[in-house]
Protein backbone atom coordinates (compact mmCIF):
# COMPACT_ATOMS: atom_id res chain seq x y z
CA UNK A 1 0.00 0.00 0.00
CA UNK A 2 3.15 2.06 0.74
CA UNK A 3 4.53 1.98 -2.70
CA UNK A 4 1.40 2.69 -4.16
CA UNK A 5 1.28 5.67 -2.49
CA UNK A 6 4.70 7.06 -2.84
CA UNK A 7 3.84 6.14 -6.95
CA UNK A 8 0.60 8.17 -6.56
CA UNK A 9 2.17 11.21 -4.59
CA UNK A 10 5.89 10.89 -6.19
CA UNK A 11 8.74 11.37 -3.39
CA UNK A 12 9.91 14.15 -2.59
CA UNK A 13 13.49 12.90 -2.81
CA UNK A 14 13.62 12.06 -6.81
CA UNK A 15 11.66 15.54 -7.92
CA UNK A 16 14.42 17.50 -9.78
CA UNK A 17 16.01 20.13 -8.51
CA UNK A 18 15.26 22.59 -11.20
CA UNK A 19 12.11 22.58 -13.84
CA UNK A 20 12.53 23.68 -17.53
CA UNK A 21 13.72 22.49 -20.85
CA UNK A 22 16.08 19.34 -19.95
CA UNK A 23 18.18 20.34 -23.27
CA UNK A 24 19.10 23.66 -21.29
CA UNK A 25 20.01 22.22 -18.27
CA UNK A 26 24.05 20.74 -17.61
CA UNK A 27 25.19 18.10 -15.50
CA UNK A 28 29.09 19.24 -14.57
CA UNK A 29 30.40 16.38 -12.57
CA UNK A 30 33.82 17.39 -10.54
CA UNK A 31 35.44 14.00 -9.47
CA UNK A 32 37.10 13.98 -6.42
CA UNK A 33 37.64 12.15 -3.23
CA UNK A 34 35.85 13.42 0.33
CA UNK A 35 37.35 14.36 3.26
CA UNK A 36 39.98 17.09 4.83
CA UNK A 37 43.05 15.12 3.82
CA UNK A 38 42.46 15.28 0.34
CA UNK A 39 41.13 18.30 -0.57
CA UNK A 40 44.02 20.03 -1.91
CA UNK A 41 45.47 17.14 -3.70
CA UNK A 42 46.24 17.22 -7.34
CA UNK A 43 43.60 14.31 -7.72
CA UNK A 44 40.70 16.67 -6.65
CA UNK A 45 40.97 18.90 -8.81
CA UNK A 46 37.66 18.72 -10.54
CA UNK A 47 36.52 19.16 -7.12
CA UNK A 48 38.58 22.29 -6.79
CA UNK A 49 37.43 23.60 -9.99
CA UNK A 50 34.23 23.73 -9.10
CA UNK A 51 34.49 24.90 -5.81
CA UNK A 52 36.41 27.80 -7.28
CA UNK A 53 33.49 28.24 -9.90
CA UNK A 54 30.40 28.15 -6.53
CA UNK A 55 32.83 30.54 -4.49
CA UNK A 56 33.15 33.23 -6.88
CA UNK A 57 29.56 33.17 -7.80
CA UNK A 58 28.54 32.77 -4.21
CA UNK A 59 27.09 29.58 -4.56
CA UNK A 60 25.81 27.46 -1.43
CA UNK A 61 26.48 23.42 -1.99
CA UNK A 62 23.99 20.93 -0.70
CA UNK A 63 24.73 17.65 0.56
CA UNK A 64 22.05 15.48 -0.72
CA UNK A 65 22.31 11.94 -2.22
CA UNK A 66 25.65 10.63 -3.47
CA UNK A 67 27.06 14.26 -3.30
CA UNK A 68 27.49 17.92 -2.72
CA UNK A 69 24.80 19.88 -5.28
CA UNK A 70 24.79 23.15 -6.25
CA UNK A 71 23.03 25.11 -9.23
CA UNK A 72 24.39 27.52 -11.34
CA UNK A 73 22.34 29.78 -14.28
CA UNK A 74 23.53 31.83 -17.33
CA UNK A 75 21.67 33.04 -20.07
CA UNK A 76 19.07 30.77 -19.57
CA UNK A 77 21.51 27.69 -19.20
CA UNK A 78 20.96 25.75 -15.83
CA UNK A 79 24.27 24.01 -14.66
CA UNK A 80 23.85 21.41 -12.03
CA UNK A 81 27.27 20.98 -10.09
CA UNK A 82 28.23 17.79 -8.31
CA UNK A 83 31.14 16.67 -6.26
CA UNK A 84 30.13 12.78 -5.70
CA UNK A 85 30.17 11.90 -2.33
CA UNK A 86 31.06 8.27 -3.64
CA UNK A 87 34.82 8.24 -3.59
CA UNK A 88 36.62 8.46 -7.17
CA UNK A 89 36.24 4.86 -7.44
CA UNK A 90 32.59 4.93 -7.56
CA UNK A 91 31.59 7.94 -9.32
CA UNK A 92 29.35 6.57 -11.50
CA UNK A 93 26.82 5.59 -9.67
CA UNK A 94 26.18 9.73 -8.72
CA UNK A 95 26.81 10.53 -11.93
CA UNK A 96 24.18 7.88 -13.79
CA UNK A 97 21.88 9.10 -10.37
CA UNK A 98 21.94 12.82 -11.23
CA UNK A 99 21.25 12.56 -15.09
CA UNK A 100 18.42 10.21 -13.92
CA UNK A 101 16.84 12.41 -11.68
CA UNK A 102 17.80 16.17 -13.68
CA UNK A 103 16.66 14.46 -17.24
CA UNK A 104 19.15 15.75 -18.91
CA UNK A 105 20.42 13.97 -22.05
CA UNK A 106 24.03 12.14 -21.63
CA UNK A 107 25.44 14.77 -24.58
CA UNK A 108 24.56 17.50 -21.56
CA UNK A 109 26.85 15.55 -18.96
CA UNK A 110 30.62 17.17 -18.51
CA UNK A 111 32.76 15.43 -16.19
CA UNK A 112 36.10 17.09 -14.83
CA UNK A 113 39.06 15.08 -13.73
CA UNK A 114 42.93 15.18 -13.45
CA UNK A 115 44.83 13.90 -16.04
CA UNK A 116 48.53 12.61 -15.30
CA UNK A 117 49.19 11.82 -19.36
CA UNK A 118 49.07 16.45 -19.87
CA UNK A 119 51.54 18.79 -18.65
CA UNK A 120 50.30 20.85 -15.91
CA UNK A 121 47.72 22.86 -16.29
CA UNK A 122 46.92 21.65 -19.76
CA UNK A 123 42.83 21.67 -20.78
CA UNK A 124 41.67 18.94 -22.97
CA UNK A 125 38.22 18.45 -23.76
CA UNK A 126 36.93 15.16 -25.68
CA UNK A 127 33.67 13.99 -26.38
CA UNK A 128 34.96 10.10 -26.41
CA UNK A 129 37.44 7.80 -25.56
CA UNK A 130 39.00 5.46 -23.14
CA UNK A 131 39.17 5.94 -19.67
CA UNK A 132 42.98 6.74 -19.56
CA UNK A 133 43.98 4.35 -16.65
CA UNK A 134 41.90 7.30 -14.81
CA UNK A 135 39.75 4.88 -12.13
CA UNK A 136 36.82 7.73 -11.71
CA UNK A 137 35.98 7.54 -15.87
CA UNK A 138 36.84 3.77 -15.84
CA UNK A 139 33.43 3.60 -13.11
CA UNK A 140 31.66 6.47 -15.09
CA UNK A 141 32.28 4.44 -18.46
CA UNK A 142 30.84 0.89 -17.14
CA UNK A 143 27.55 2.46 -14.84
CA UNK A 144 26.92 4.48 -18.07
CA UNK A 145 27.83 1.61 -20.79
CA UNK A 146 29.47 3.94 -22.89
CA UNK A 147 32.36 5.69 -23.81
CA UNK A 148 30.58 8.51 -25.40
CA UNK A 149 30.57 11.34 -23.32
CA UNK A 150 32.03 14.16 -22.69
CA UNK A 151 35.37 14.76 -20.26
CA UNK A 152 37.16 17.68 -19.24
CA UNK A 153 41.01 16.45 -18.39
CA UNK A 154 43.07 18.93 -16.54
CA UNK A 155 46.42 18.47 -17.04
CA UNK A 156 48.36 17.56 -13.62
CA UNK A 157 51.69 15.87 -15.17
CA UNK A 158 53.79 13.03 -14.26
CA UNK A 159 56.66 14.45 -12.44
CA UNK A 160 56.95 11.54 -9.99
CA UNK A 161 59.40 8.60 -9.58
CA UNK A 162 59.22 5.22 -10.56
CA UNK A 163 56.47 3.35 -8.56
CA UNK A 164 55.54 6.72 -6.16
CA UNK A 165 51.95 7.67 -9.43
CA UNK A 166 49.80 6.89 -5.98
CA UNK A 167 51.68 9.20 -3.76
CA UNK A 168 52.08 11.81 -6.81
CA UNK A 169 48.52 12.24 -7.62
CA UNK A 170 47.35 11.85 -3.62
CA UNK A 171 49.89 14.41 -3.02
CA UNK A 172 49.36 17.80 -2.46
CA UNK A 173 50.38 20.82 -5.64
CA UNK A 174 53.59 22.73 -5.30
CA UNK A 175 54.09 25.98 -4.19
CA UNK A 176 54.87 26.95 -7.90
CA UNK A 177 51.62 24.74 -9.19
CA UNK A 178 49.54 27.02 -6.58
CA UNK A 179 50.39 30.12 -7.59
CA UNK A 180 49.12 29.17 -11.42
CA UNK A 181 46.48 27.99 -10.27
CA UNK A 182 43.93 30.73 -10.11
CA UNK A 183 44.43 31.38 -13.98
CA UNK A 184 44.34 27.91 -14.87
CA UNK A 185 40.52 27.76 -12.99
CA UNK A 186 39.71 30.94 -14.44
CA UNK A 187 39.94 29.46 -17.88
CA UNK A 188 38.29 26.26 -16.23
CA UNK A 189 35.57 27.99 -15.55
CA UNK A 190 35.26 29.51 -19.31
CA UNK A 191 35.43 25.86 -20.68
CA UNK A 192 31.94 25.19 -18.44
CA UNK A 193 30.38 28.20 -19.34
CA UNK A 194 31.21 27.54 -23.13
CA UNK A 195 30.04 23.92 -22.81
CA UNK A 196 26.58 24.99 -21.83
CA UNK A 197 26.67 28.30 -24.35
CA UNK A 198 28.37 27.54 -27.33
CA UNK A 199 28.23 23.63 -27.62
CA UNK A 200 30.61 21.14 -27.30
CA UNK A 201 32.35 21.24 -30.66
CA UNK A 202 33.00 25.38 -30.04
CA UNK A 203 34.33 24.49 -26.28
CA UNK A 204 36.95 22.16 -27.99
CA UNK A 205 38.18 24.12 -30.44
CA UNK A 206 38.48 26.96 -28.69
CA UNK A 207 40.30 25.33 -25.23
CA UNK A 208 41.78 22.29 -26.14
CA UNK A 209 45.86 22.94 -25.72
CA UNK A 210 45.02 26.14 -23.75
Amino acid sequence: MFAFFRKLFGNKNDAPLTDGDPMKKFLIAGLGNIGAQYKNTRHNVGFQILDRLAEEESLSWETVKLGDVTTYKKKGRTFILLKPSTYMNLSGKAVKYWLEKEKIPLQNLLVITDDLNLPFGTLRIKTKGSDGGHNGLHDIQNVLQTTKYNRFRFGISDDFSKGRQVDYVLGEWTEEESAKLGERFKKSREVIESFGLAGINITMNTFNGK
